[in-house]
């Protein structure tokens, strides 16, 4: 679903389109106006059996309702962005990693570095958003400060390090995704 319409959204949708209020959606699926209310939000998901219950109401059924509508998304915001933990890495783009290019955002702390990344097939490219940091490829180091990119086959085994005083930040697209 991440490159659909949050579920809330589709549902507001889908009762806007049917010319109900929350509280008379609610009613007819057997809810309250509040939970209607907070789905809309995204506050909540439904069960598959209450989903079911108010797409019911709607005139549709779960099938349809997942069904993509062939429209590519093409624009990610800021509370699209998927963090990992311990990392430093933010997934730019949901789902990048069944697209052909996978744009990440890298920070670095003074110090930090990059876990090692083996040979594979495909490149790299990097921008350096803020800060100065050391590309490594094998025994071959380049320093790189902000303004300034690197690009790559990713043949060889590679990392990055911060050797500034400030944190780093890098945008690195990956091809194909490995992140």
């Amino acid at each position: 679903m991440d490159d659909m319409l949050k579920i809330g959204e589709k549902l507001r949708k889908l009762r806007v389109a049917n010319d109900l209020t929350q509280e008379e959606l609610a009613h007819r699926a057997g809810l309250t106006k509040g939970y209607i209310s907070q789905l809309e939000r995204d506050l909540t998901y439904p069960s598959i059996i209450t989903l079911k219950d108010i797409l019911d109401v709607l005139g549709t059924d779960l099938a349809s309702f997942f069904k993509e509508d062939g429209r590519e998304r093409v624009v990610f915001r800021k509370e699209d962005r998927q963090k990992i933990e311990g990392r430093g890495v933010e997934f730019l783009v949901p789902g990048s990693g069944r697209r052909v290019m996978e744009p990440v955002l890298v920070s670095l702390e003074p110090g930090e570095k990059t876990p090692p990344d083996a040979p594979h097939e495909g490149e790299e490219f990097g921008f350096v958003l803020k800060g100065t940091i050391k590309l490594w490829l094998e025994t071959e180091e380049q320093k790189l400060r902000k303004g300034e990119c690197f690009y790559f086959r990713a043949n060889r085994r590679h990392w990055v390090e911060n050797v500034g005083r400030t944190m780093a930040q890098i945008l690195w697209v990956v091809s194909p995704p490995t992140f």
